[in-house]
């Protein structure tokens, strides 16, 4: 969006991205889009394990709609996960507002530390899919944890997997969490 302005009055002028482009050269221009997101975040994360001298490898990729980030490798990487993923969340979000920074588009990309992601997520599945099972077995509803918003979807997801049950979320943050109830 363009903003002309003339003695104060706004003309907002719009631009159509794309506009007539082939379906496959709009897949195109948005994972080359998320590939530059994803070496934008890797040049910031470089740069923040230099100053808090923290060695790791930085492995981007792209998975579905979103740039992902992972830092592997290194000691002592643990404590840039912190407690329950709290401090990863905080890099996440910093490298989200970096990206943004140099972009002028606010960022989706997912950051992983040490694999701490992969394995929540495969925790999470696991959990939905056992709570669903209980559900499916006892026909009573079962709330679980409060949970982050990544961790609810995950959760969400995998109860949606199994026929004969379903997953919606209630409660106000931090305390949301999710609840399983027989379809």
């Amino acid at each position: 969006m363009t903003v002309e302005t003339d003695g104060g009055d706004a003309a907002v002028a719009t631009t159509s991205v794309n506009a007539g482009a082939e379906p496959d050269e709009v897949a195109n221009d948005a994972e080359e889009a998320l590939i530059e997101e994803g070496e934008l975040a890797g040049d910031y994360l470089e740069q923040l394990l230099d100053v808090l001298d923290f060695d790791g490898d930085i492995d981007l990729d792209v998975e579905g709609d979103r740039a992902v980030v992972s830092i592997d490798g290194g000691r002592d990487l643990s404590k840039l996960v912190g407690r329950n993923g709290e401090v990863l969340d905080a890099l996440q979000e910093l490298t989200r507002l970096a990206v943004q920074q140099a972009t002028g588009v606010r960022s989706r990309l997912m950051l992983d530390v040490a694999g701490w992601r992969a394995k929540r997520r495969e925790e999470l599945s696991a959990l939905g899919t056992a709570a669903a099972q209980r559900v499916l077995d006892s026909g009573a509803a079962e709330p679980l944890a409060p949970m982050t918003p990544f961790e609810r979807k995950i959760v969400h997801d995998a109860v949606a997997s199994v026929d004969g049950v379903s997953s919606e979320s209630e409660g106000v943050e931090p305390n949301r969490h999710v609840v399983v109830v027989p379809a």
